[in-house]
This record gives C-alpha cells, sequence and structure tokens, in this order.
C-alpha cells in the first residue's frame, strides 16, 4: 500500500471548500489543496463544454480510495465527478510520515 495524489474537480469554491474540510476531517486525506480558476475544457454529451472550476490535489493513501471516491460523488454535483489516482513514487520521509499520521495510520504502515 502507498500515499497517493488524487485530482478532482469541483464547480464553485463553496463546494471545494466544503469537500476538502471533509476529506480532512474523515481523515481520508492527510491534506488538500484547492486551486481556485482552472478552466476546463471537454466533451459532454456530444457538445464541447468550457467550464470554469477548482482543482482539489488530494494527499491520501491508497488504503482510503473507496471512501474519498464515495465522498466526492456524494459531495460534487457532477454526474461524472473526476476521480484520478497518481502513485506516489517518493518524497520527503517527513512529509509522508506526517501523511500517514494525518490520515490516522500508523508511522511505516
Amino acid at each position: 500500500m502507498q500515499e497517493c495524489v488524487v485530482l478532482s474537480t469541483s464547480p464553485d469554491p463553496d463546494t471545494a471548500r466544503n469537500l476538502a474540510r471533509r476529506l480532512v476531517d474523515l481523515e481520508l486525506a492527510a491534506c488538500v489543496n484547492v486551486i481556485p480558476g482552472i478552466e476546463s475544457h471537454y466533451r459532454w454529451n456530444g457538445a464541447l463544454e468550457c467550464e470554469s472550476e477548482h482543482l482539489l490535489l488530494i494527499k491520501t493513501h491508497e488504503s482510503r480510495l473507496i471512501a474519498l471516491e464515495r465522498e466526492i460523488r456524494k459531495m460534487v454535483p457532477y454526474e461524472t465527478p473526476e476521480f484520478l489516482v497518481l502513485p506516489m513514487k517518493g518524497g520527503s520521509e517527513d512529509y509522508l510520515a506526517w501523511m500517514r499520521q494525518g490520515l490516522g495510520l500508523e508511522v511505516g504502515s
């Protein structure tokens, strides 16, 4: 099992902030960065779309992914919320230990 970063988006700042706080409160994320003002271009139901969104960089652990995706689906009003998992190949051992502690995992898990 390893640490990872999950990418997700939100349509507005309130949803993004509420989701970030909830994920950290539930120990599903050690940290969530909310990056406002991204512009997403995509095709949806055959039409080209362009929307302003907020990007969430969610630092978590593989053991939290199922519950994390469930919370995102509950709180984000998209039919198909973004949920992309990027494994961490490494990092500062102090930071990774801090992440595990914030996730309620034993150091060294």
